[in-house]
């Protein structure tokens, strides 16, 4: 995030198939992210409001600054890393649209000059590939990694209870592919009513996918619908780690290890490939529009 006129602060506000974030260009990691602070800037009426929240930072700077203790997996000091918080604050290690979103605004203002290029995130190098771009509008293919399945598990929507998959995509997941579920069904699904899933086998939480059975379309491809609840933010719009796990714990039902999958989600859809040494995430980016904080905003 850049100093704007009279100590004001910039941001951009941008979103992958609607799964919303405020991206802030911090390269030195000169700003303070505090908890509290990262909150209110996501909060829908007292801030910008978002999902969550990209800093824009050099992987080198966050350790010198202590936000990290040393570099991941694959990523090099001079990265770009996505240091991502949850829209309540708290720290995740991955968010496969906020991936797009902050290669999208990367390569849009030129602070790389490729199309493929690594993001660093905590749960290592995440490989991008910007297909298309322009000031707003973006399409990009993420890297993802192996996507891990871990034992079956179950959830409880209120009064209902989901058998799931556990799913490992550098963040925790239990994708629940439901069987006999029409879209329908899926948008009656109350998540209001609370998401309840097991302490012991997900310590720090999870997010929980919804996912119909993948059906056959006309052009012989697999397509699904998804819902997604995310630990410290709620329902949001779409999920890029979950869209994976869902994919992933998806193909697994049918007995396969690898394939392509075209989910829809509330913001829009995404294509998902498995394969068993990895896995990768395309879609859209878009940035909304650029803001700037006035002083004392959060006071």
């Amino acid at each position: 995030m850049s100093p704007g006129p009279e100590g004001a602060l910039r941001f951009v506000k941008g979103h992958g198939t609607q799964n919303d974030f405020v991206v802030i260009a911090d390269p030195d990691a000169d700003l303070a992210l505090g908890t509290e602070l990262v909150a209110a800037l996501c909060d829908r009426q007292r801030g910008i409001g978002a999902d969550g929240l990209l800093r824009v930072a050099r992987s080198g700077a966050l350790v010198s600054r202590g936000v990290l203790d040393a570099l991941p997996d694959g990523v090099s000091p001079d990265d770009w890393f996505m240091d991502y918080r949850n829209g309540d604050g708290s720290v995740a290690e991955m968010c496969g649209n906020g991936v797009r979103v902050f290669a999208h605004f990367v390569r849009a203002t030129g602070l790389v000059d490729t199309d493929t290029f690594p993001v660093g995130s905590r749960a290592g190098a995440r490989p991008v590939t910007i297909h298309s771009f322009d000031d707003v509008h973006a399409e990009v293919t993420v890297e993802m990694g192996v996507a891990r399945l871990d034992g079956s598990y179950t959830v409880r929507i209120g009064d209902d209870i989901y058998p799931g998959a556990r799913v490992d995509v550098g963040n925790p997941h239990l994708a629940c592919v439901v069987a006999e579920m029409t879209a329908d069904d899926l948008a009656a699904v109350d998540f209001t009513a609370g998401v309840t899933i097991d302490s012991a086998a997900f310590p720090h939480g999870a997010n929980v996918e919804l996912l119909t059975p993948p059906k056959e379309d006309a052009d012989g491809g697999l397509t699904a619908r998804m819902r997604v609840f995310e630990r410290g933010v709620g329902e949001t719009r779409s999920c890029g780690t979950g869209l994976v796990a869902a994919a992933r714990a998806a193909l697994h039902g049918r007995g396969a290890d690898s394939g392509t999958l075209r989910i829809g989600i509330p913001g829009g859809e995404v294509t998902v490939t498995i394969a068993p040494d990895g896995s990768t995430l395309r879609g859209p980016s878009m940035l909304v529009a650029d803001g700037v904080l006035r002083p004392g905003w959060d006071r």
